[in-house]
């Protein structure tokens, strides 16, 4: 803790952070209105003191809009990482740990799956099944899944041959528990950092599926629908885009700069961190 408060873009990230996550949680209390109301007389308005960040083509307020569209991207950025972080995880100690036809079985898996951009795969899986978010969290999932394995798999194998591992073994250790309390606690410092770093490319994803008209559907606020529907009208309300980019941007950088400070003070290797 004394060494992440001595770093200024750590605490920067940790703050931008902590306010991403808190006007997504408390969004039903900060909305200054319904995201879904619609005010005719109102539409394509600039900002106001009624409406900070102006209203929309309906007159929806946008700044109520941006609120509840935060919620969407902490939901696909909670549950896609964590499952992706988990999943990975267990596959590649499996993979590190396992004979060795289970482990080049698992790394052609992994292969076939990075070898298809994630925007392909969304087309083909979108024109099959349809736009949702819950196609969005498994596109992401599916193709976030290998990098984590990859870097469990080869930090797993680095401790196979170790002399604490194998004195377990000799005492009749079963392999899961070897796994849970002996190589889980060696290799989980570097995927949490991988995990905080992969935060905004998975908020990221969700607002290019969602602007593509691939994830997240109107009327639902989202920050990529709301990227697009400014993008409809940049020319007679700009303050839509705007508005809209200003907490994406400040999100991915939030998250960067916290995995980066996590991983200045937690890889060995990096000495500004101590």
């Amino acid at each position: 803790m004394r060494a992440f408060a001595r770093n200024p873009q750590g605490v920067i990230g940790l703050i931008l952070v902590v306010v991403f996550v808190c006007s997504a949680v408390f969004a039903p209390l900060l909305a200054p209105y319904d995201p879904l109301a619609m005010d005719i007389p109102a539409r394509l308005s600039g900002p106001t003191l009624a409406h900070p960040a102006g209203t929309d083509q309906l007159g929806r307020d946008t700044l109520s809009r941006i609120l509840y569209g935060g919620r969407v991207a902490l939901l696909v950025a909670a549950v896609g990482v964590s499952a992706s972080l988990v999943l990975g995880l267990l596959l590649g100690m499996i993979a590190g740990f396992g004979p060795r036809w289970l482990d080049n079985l698992l790394l052609l898996i992994f292969d076939a799956v990075r070898s298809f951009p994630t925007i392909i795969m969304a087309l083909g899986t979108v024109a099959l099944l349809g736009p949702s978010i819950q196609l969005v969290l498994a596109i992401i999932i599916v193709t976030s899944i290998p990098q984590y394995a990859r870097v469990a798999r080869t930090a797993t194998m680095s401790l196979r041959g170790t002399e604490f591992i194998q004195a377990e073994r000799s005492l009749g250790a079963s392999l899961p528990r070897i796994l849970w309390h002996h190589v889980l606690p060696n290799i989980l410092g570097p995927l949490m950092i991988l995990a905080a770093m992969d935060v905004p490319v998975v908020v990221s994803v969700e607002a290019g599926l969602s602007f593509l008209g691939l994830g997240v559907l109107p009327p639902t606020a989202s920050w990529g629908t709301l990227l697009n529907e400014g993008y409809l009208v940049i020319r007679d309300a700009p303050w839509m885009v705007v508005a809209t980019g200003i907490p994406l941007i400040l999100t991915t950088l939030g998250f960067t700069f916290l995995g980066e400070a996590l991983r200045d003070i937690f890889d060995p290797r990096i000495g500004r961190g101590r």
